[in-house]
């Protein structure tokens, strides 16, 4: 495993993290170093990008949904081969579960990894006040280790040698470089079209034009020798050790409309037992016959609710054997499309499965955002109400139905508990996201199921 490591981190949202992060990790692949992806909290679009630049699967780091053991030993699980391992931060450095401590931040992740960390800090319209900001985040925790810093949004080169002076006198960290306000350099397409557009590899240009100009104002080599740290001391936990092959196959829907699925949650089904095959709602493909569980995640299906409304065939198979008993999980998106329909912004229906009573509304305001912890129902195949998991939401519908339908769990965030889902015989469906390292016993609940189903499927 590599010894080193580096988080980018940012002072606030907005700050340039995710733009920075992509074009270091492209510049270091110029320069030949094979490069490992981490992204800090519950997002799914920064790592796509991770993963496109780097050629090897981005993964999540979080300090509140799972334990600390586990974020060291998914970062040393998918460091192996690797030169340097990239954490790109959440938020602001400090901001995490609550304002009151460094739960789930960025800052806890870089001290559980043991990771140096580079500040990216928005320069602009300041000189010396630069040093302040820089020195505020130093003193107000004594765990994080600061090693550097990157200016950006400044106007010149010699804005940006006030600036480094200040920062290097006061601080005692050096300045590694800057990104210039001007250079027009915004990441294309952040949602609309997203996975296609990397998958085909048009967003290869933009990568190379960034690392072209990260690699001009910033010491690329300097941010290498930085990020030398201690290996991550050997603490397996167990959660991922190879169990007997259960001999069950779990169908899951991955295409441009559906592809938000933590890689941990695949590899831990892979893991006690699963076989997973994909197949494409989008495409019209129809589940494959194989299948004795169903994973539908989250992703964009309004963006092509036209398209999947068309593919009458894939929506009659995934009708046909939820209806018949096969235990499935639909998070968010794969829950917006078994409802009766999705109306756009504009007003324009779409029918889906119908599987859900109720109907889907997009609204141009967030819904809903933010960790959730997950309380089970009794019934539920996932997770009786003797089980407790994490995860998180995020959306822009509205779900409406005209009845009063079972929830599939219950969820509590910062405005308290609500009934959320809907939950029939092997379908469990809902906005929340779950991420199984919370729970392992959520992947041994339902390879149960698919293997009880297949039993009774062959009878």
């Amino acid at each position: 495993m590599s010894t080193r490591r580096l988080v980018i981190a940012g002072t606030g949202s907005g700050v340039g993290k995710t733009t920075c992060t992509i074009g270091i990790m492209a510049a270091m692949q110029q320069k030949g170093y094979t490069v490992q992806g981490f992204k800090c909290g519950p997002d799914y679009i920064d790592p796509s990008y991770h993963t496109a630049v780097t050629g090897r699967v981005s993964r999540n780091l979080d300090s509140w949904m799972f334990e600390y053991r586990t974020v060291r030993e998914i970062v040393a699980r998918a460091s192996k081969g690797a030169d340097i391992s990239i954490i790109e931060g959440v938020m602001g450095f400090y901001d995490g579960k609550s304002p009151l401590e460094n739960t789930g931040s960025t800052a806890e992740i870089s001290m559980i990894t043991e990771s140096p960390v580079l500040l990216i800090v928005n320069c602009a319209s300041m000189a010396r006040s630069a040093a302040a900001i820089v020195k505020g985040f130093q003193t107000l925790a004594t765990g994080p280790n600061i090693v550097g810093v990157i200016a950006n949004q400044v106007g010149s080169v010699g804005h940006y040698n006030i600036v480094k002076a200040a920062i290097e006198q006061e601080c005692a960290v050096p300045v590694l470089g800057y990104m210039k306000r001007e250079q027009d350099i915004d990441i294309p397409s952040r949602h609309l079209g997203l996975i296609p557009a990397i998958e085909r590899g048009e967003l290869n240009p933009f990568f190379e034009r960034l690392a072209h100009l990260i690699s001009e104002t910033i010491d690329v080599d300097r941010l290498y020798e930085l990020a030398e740290t201690k290996e991550l001391a050997d603490e397996p936990t167990g959660l991922f050790q190879q169990c007997e092959d259960q001999g069950v196959c779990i169908a899951v829907a991955k295409d441009a409309a559906f592809n938000f699925y933590y890689q941990e949650n695949l590899e831990l089904l892979e893991a006690y037992g699963a076989k997973l095959t994909y197949f494409s709602p989008l495409e019209g493909e129809e589940i494959p016959s194989e299948a004795d569980g169903l994973y539908i995640g989250g992703g964009f299906p309004e963006e092509f609710a036209a398209e999947l409304a068309r593919h009458e065939r894939s929506k009659g198979s995934i009708r046909t054997a939820i209806t018949n008993g096969l235990p499935t999980l639909a998070e968010c998106g794969g829950f917006m499309y078994l409802t009766e329909s999705i109306a756009d912004t504009a007003g324009v229906k779409y029918p889906m499965i119908g599987l859900i009573p109720g109907k889907i509304t997009m609204q141009k305001k967030l819904a809903a955002l933010g960790y959730r912890e997950i309380f089970g129902t009794e019934g539920n195949f996932l997770m009786d109400s003797d089980q407790q998991a994490k995860g998180h939401e995020f959306h822009y519908s509205t779900y409406e139905r005209d009845e009063d339908l079972p929830y599939a769990y219950e969820t509590k965030g910062r405005f308290g508990k609500k009934q959320e889902g809907y939950l029939k015989g092997n379908l469990v469906a809902g906005y929340t996201h779950f991420h199984f390292a919370s729970n392992p016993k959520l992947v041994e609940n339902w390879i149960t199921a698919c293997v009880d189903y297949k039993q009774k499927a062959s009878k």
